[in-house]
């Protein structure tokens, strides 16, 4: 019998996402938004600014960090990949506020609620699963248990057609190190280091992990520059991971996924 962790390790298969399908789904309300899903560095917001051009969508992102102003090169918000695609809860926070999911769950609804009703359709792209799961699968925070049964949850929930950015391990991790060295060419030590500046505290920095963590760890002298890169690059593929087991645990709880490489 196969190991669970083996099976786990498996990618899932392939499919060619059919839009002039979608589409009708959209019109006829058996779908209400749209989800781009997956692990950093695998393409998925190239791919949801694509989509939303040929459904005639606009954005929300699901990232935990990119709701902060000032935290930019760490966090990829690459806006300039946006192009003429309107874009929603990015740079909507101060580092140090107190962002969380309970705030993101009522932004999302305000934004999703305002597309609609310009006849717009919305694409929710990100991979912090729990933000995803908070405003698609009718989650109560506070019993923690699901509002429903399966099907269309009671409450706000709305009927999501979920697409995964698709992309081996190996491909993903070599992506990941070329972009941290291409981030740290491009300042993100100085973009960290303004933040401390201005007056963000170490520890809230800190808190935000991955490259926020370990380059201020560098600029507080607990870490040398080859070290930081080093710990940092081997953080970020442990997130990756992390992120690919969380959404293959939304499949098992009963989410079809609807994975395509790009």
């Amino acid at each position: 019998m196969p190991k669970v962790k083996n099976l786990l390790a498996e990618l899932p298969p392939a499919e060619t996402i059919d839009v002039e399908g979608l589409l009708g789904a959209l019109a006829d309300g058996s779908v209400e938004l749209v989800c781009v899903l997956g692990p950093t560095a695998s393409g998925k917001t190239r791919y949801a600014v694509a989509l939303a051009r040929e459904l005639g969508g606009e954005i929300i992102s699901a990232d935990s960090r990119q709701v902060y102003r000032g935290m930019d090169i760490g966090t990829g918000k690459d806006l300039s990949e946006y192009g003429d695609v309107p874009y929603h809860l990015i740079d909507i926070a101060d580092p140090g506020d107190g962002y969380n999911v309970f705030r993101f769950k009522e932004d999302f609804f305000r934004a999703y609620e305002d597309i609609r009703r310009r006849g717009r359709v919305a694409i929710l792209c990100g991979g912090t699963g729990l933000y995803i799961n908070a405003v698609t699968s009718g989650y109560d925070f506070g019993s923690h248990k699901p509002l429903s049964e399966p099907g269309r949850p009671s409450g706000e929930a709305p009927r999501t057609f979920f697409i995964g950015t698709l992309v081996t391990r190996e491909v993903r991790n070599a992506r990941i190190d070329a972009r941290l060295d291409a981030r740290l060419q491009e300042g993100m030590v100085d973009e960290i280091k303004g933040l401390l500046d201005s007056g963000v505290e170490p520890s809230v920095l800190l808190g935000y992990g991955l490259e926020y963590k370990f380059v201020t760890l560098y600029l507080l002298g607990q870490l040398d520059y080859a070290a930081m890169r080093t710990q940092l690059a081997t953080a970020i593929h442990q997130f990756a991971k992390r992120q690919m087991t969380w959404f293959r645990g939304m499949e098992r709880s009963g989410v079809r996924i609807h994975w395509t490489e790009v």
